[in-house]
């Protein structure tokens, strides 16, 4: 990952970390897939996502994030690395994982001021 983007994916992970432990689950998840779009096309953050997106399940009892995202992390970080990322696709279980999706505006600025094409 660029580190002219890295800040911004950290600065996602560090609200997922403070809604959860609030209690804030909706909004803790909403940043899980706000870090997955933004480091999705980086193989060690992308399978970091996912084991984070795995471990919430896990935790929340989710059985179908859980088993869903079991797939992801084994094969998110290779389709990483082959340039074959779903753009925009948020990472959860209740998305196609090979369904491209909007990307949203201030995410898209995130990457221009990062420096960053997609």
């Amino acid at each position: 990952m660029p580190a002219t983007l890295r800040p911004f994916y950290q600065l996602e992970l560090e609200a997922y970390r403070k809604q959860y432990a609030t209690g804030n689950l909706y909004q803790a998840w909403n940043h899980l897939e706000r870090a997955h779009v933004i480091g999705q096309a980086y193989p060690v953050e992308h399978s970091q996502v996912h084991g984070l997106m795995l471990i919430f399940g896990f935790k929340t009892k989710n059985i179908k994030e859980t088993l869903g995202q079991i797939p992801r992390l084994l094969l998110g970080g290779i389709k990483s690395f082959a340039g074959k990322i779903p753009v925009g696709n948020t990472g959860g279980s209740n998305i196609p994982p090979l369904k491209p999706l909007p990307i949203q505006d201030d995410i898209k600025e995130i990457f221009r001021k990062a420096g960053v094409n997609r």
